[in-house]
């Protein structure tokens, strides 16, 4: 009966993705960061734009962009409003949209210079007591990410520095003045989510070393590994469907796109 229901489920799905072939619309409308690299900007340098090219290729569409900075509001003021019909990086079973399969799954990283002296793997390593630690934090109330409440678990707290994942917008690239602090010293080491870390760690003037953090053992720890996917209306079945289709006959070209831009994987998907 298993197999059954998966034949059924695959028919079911590729139905859907036909369906989608045979609307009348030829555009694919995407809506993106226009400055938030390495995921999005709008001369089309990030790899979400790169995927969304594959993407609208492999589906017959014209590819188009709604550009909107990713702050609070987002999803309502873009894919919930209509403005899109495809934003190319969530967390797999977002709640405000209707997500594909997963096409990574990364996690948090430390990022500290290679000739530091110190390789530290997991938040309790006891240098991390002395360290000046990096994180971002997000918003204007300096909500915490996941590394950041568990270094308060541990009562790290009084060397720890916050940078604004937002940054100044007027700026390129906010969140890169995170690393940026860890190749100047301003910091010793730097938490932040893995593609952040990896795509801007290549980019400093001195050799830095990305490690993916594990998810800690304590059982109310959150999760520092996120599987992510693409996110279309909730509703749109037949796109999700062509896209999943799509994805699974790009995969080896979607994982070569992130292996460019340094995104440190996690299996499984």
């Amino acid at each position: 009966m298993g197999g059954l229901r998966r034949i059924a489920l695959c028919l079911s799905l590729s139905i859907a993705a036909s369906a989608y072939a045979a609307e009348g619309t030829k555009i694919l409308r995407v809506c993106a960061d226009p400055n938030n690299l390495p995921f999005s900007n709008q001369r089309g340098e990030g790899f979400e734009n790169r995927l969304a090219k594959i993407m609208a290729r492999e589906l017959g569409r014209k590819l188009e962009y709604t550009w909107w900075a990713q702050r609070r509001g987002f999803f309502r003021n873009t894919l919930s409003a209509g403005r899109c019909d495809l934003v190319m990086g969530v967390p797999s079973g977002f709640e405000m949209a209707l997500t594909t399969r997963p096409y990574y799954r990364s996690s948090y990283a430390l990022v500290y210079r290679k000739n530091a002296g110190y390789a530290p793997r997991s938040l309790d390593d006891p240098r991390f007591r002395t360290l000046r630690i990096g994180l971002h934090f997000i918003g204007d109330d300096y909500s915490n990410p996941p590394p950041a409440e568990a270094l308060a678990r541990r009562g790290i707290i009084r060397n720890v520095v916050g940078y604004s994942i937002y940054g100044d917008y007027r700026k390129p690239n906010p969140p890169a003045r995170l690393i940026e602090a860890v190749s100047r010293g301003e910091v010793d080491v730097a938490i932040a989510w893995g593609p952040l870390a990896g795509y801007f760690a290549k980019r400093q003037p001195v050799k830095l070393e990305v490690v993916p953090l594990p998810t800690p053992g304590e059982a109310q720890a959150q999760p520092f590994e996120f599987s992510i996917a693409m996110g279309v209306r909730k509703g749109d079945e037949p796109l999700r469907a062509a896209l999943d289709e799509a994805l699974a006959r790009k995969r080896g070209q979607v994982n070569k796109l992130l292996k460019e831009y340094g995104v440190p994987l996690v299996e499984p998907l």
